[in-house]
């Protein structure tokens, strides 16, 4: 019977043994707080053995403390296997050929019960047969150039997918989606928007929030809405396809050099700060929310440029920050430093020696706000005026990952400062724009009079 109790163990094998209920069965469950029925599901391995865990109707998993569980009974038995249907991708003349690259992102995947991993679809075959609604689309092919974790992403993957995507643009591909970790995605988003430069196809990139097995997954819509915008989308920028409001009625494009990740667990995560998105996509059309953008192109002539040193290194400045966190990083060879000031663009001076010392030994610094919206304006106070005159460059309204990033690609480039500071104050793909619109800074406020009255109206 130990098969029956999948992963189960202590005082969680002694309850199911007890009641003599079997994993994967209808079960009704009695306890101290309620009543609950569902699908008794198996346990990881690596699980503590002090809950029961249940398949709601709702879809939702829940865990019941062994300890609250006054009876179990069976109703219903069938064994489940998760694992996502494999279809052949259908191919159709006349429409769009698109290329997923995988990174390791689970935009479908189905769930591995036994470790708790979430194990990906990534076939066409298996794309297709968990949306389907992707030959409506295109024609897709999809190339796994690695498998890890958005937070092990870095200067090798970049580059990597760099070449692999100018590689299928000269090919005559007609857009590139990437599958990836929402963690990171931003990071990655500005590394490619850096390296792959003048494309004159769309590249999103496209993640997920909520594993497919969950009924508020966000995973299909998404990949639907990614497919969609490189197929028929004439925006050929690197952008960043996710969920628009917390419902699932349009997605949004982020330039990938504007983008950030806000919130651990929505699904409208993601948000472009001090600018509004490129686009609104849902499934019948793509509206274009700005009137400049790269506009998609016939050719197939793209710029490459894979480089990245990853000696660089963003410090987040914090009061009583001391001057040993840049001296490290200068003992440790570092070439770049970005600093996310507070206010205009400040930090405090007791760091000021490590600066020069800094400066002195060759290593770029730039600074960027930890504000987020807004510009660096370090001619405004002493502070600033003090700090530019140890050698720390304003970077504008520059997001401070993407400048970590910008860094990065630019010290692998040249170790020159000079030319370190052109190409970092180049702007390219709008990282730094001249002026930010009236509505690029919206952040309500919960609670008060005015949005509690908004969101009456508009909160369904």
């Amino acid at each position: 019977m130990s098969d029956a109790r999948k992963g189960y163990k202590g005082a969680g094998l002694a309850v199911l043994e007890r009641f003599n209920v079997r994993v994967w069965s209808d079960a009704l469950v009695t306890t101290t707080r309620g009543d609950f029925s569902g699908i008794i599901l198996p346990r990881s391995e690596n699980d503590d053995d002090r809950h029961i865990v249940l398949k709601l109707i709702t879809g939702y998993n829940v865990g019941i403390a062994t300890d609250t569980i006054t009876d179990m009974r069976e109703v219903g038995y069938k064994e489940a296997h998760y694992k996502i249907p494999e279809k052949e991708f259908p191919f159709s003349e006349g429409k769009p050929n698109i290329k997923l690259l995988g990174t390791g992102g689970t935009i479908a995947s189905r769930l591995d019960y036994r470790t708790g991993a979430v194990i990906p679809a990534f076939s066409p075959g298996e794309l297709y047969g968990a949306v389907p609604e992707l030959a409506d689309i295109c024609n897709l092919s999809t190339e796994k150039l690695f498998a890890v974790f958005s937070e092990n992403m870095g200067a090798e993957q970049y580059k990597k997918l760099a070449v692999a995507i100018g590689e299928e643009i000269r090919n005559g591909i007609d857009g590139i989606v990437i599958g990836h970790g929402t963690d990171t995605m931003h990071h990655t988003a500005s590394a490619i928007s850096f390296m792959v430069q003048n494309s004159p196809v769309p590249i999103i990139l496209v993640g997920s929030q909520r594993s497919s097995d969950r009924p508020s997954s966000d995973a299909a819509l998404n990949l639907i809405h990614a497919t969609k915008a490189a197929a028929e989308s004439d925006i050929a920028e690197v952008m960043v396809a996710m969920f628009g409001p917390t419902s699932d009625e349009y997605g949004l494009l982020h330039r990938g050099t504007r983008v950030r990740k806000m919130h651990s667990s929505y699904r409208s995560t993601f948000r472009t700060i001090g600018d509004i998105p490129l686009a609104m996509v849902d499934n019948d059309k793509i509206t274009p929310m700005r009137k400049t953008y790269n506009r998609r192109r016939k050719d197939r002539e793209v710029t490459i440029l894979p480089y990245f040193d990853d000696r660089v290194a963003m410090v987040y400045y914090y009061p009583n920050m001391r001057r040993d966190i840049i001296d490290s990083l200068i003992d440790n060879g570092y070439r770049g430093i970005v600093i996310a000031g507070t206010g205009l663009g400040h930090i405090n001076k007791p760091v000021y020696p490590a600066i020069e010392r800094a400066r002195d030994e060759g290593v770029a610094i730039f600074m960027t706000v930890q504000t987020l919206w807004g510009y660096v304006h370090m001619s405004v106070y002493d502070t600033g005026r003090d700090l530019m005159a140890k050698g720390i460059v304003p970077l504008g309204n520059m997001l401070p990952e993407v400048a970590y990033i910008k860094l990065g690609w630019a010290l692998g480039q040249t170790s020159d400062i000079d030319k370190l500071k052109e190409i970092m104050l180049t702007p390219i793909c709008s990282d730094i724009t001249p002026r930010e619109p009236f509505n690029g800074y919206l952040i309500f406020q919960g609670g008060t009079p005015e949005i509690a009255e908004f969101l009456r109206r508009v909160h369904k």
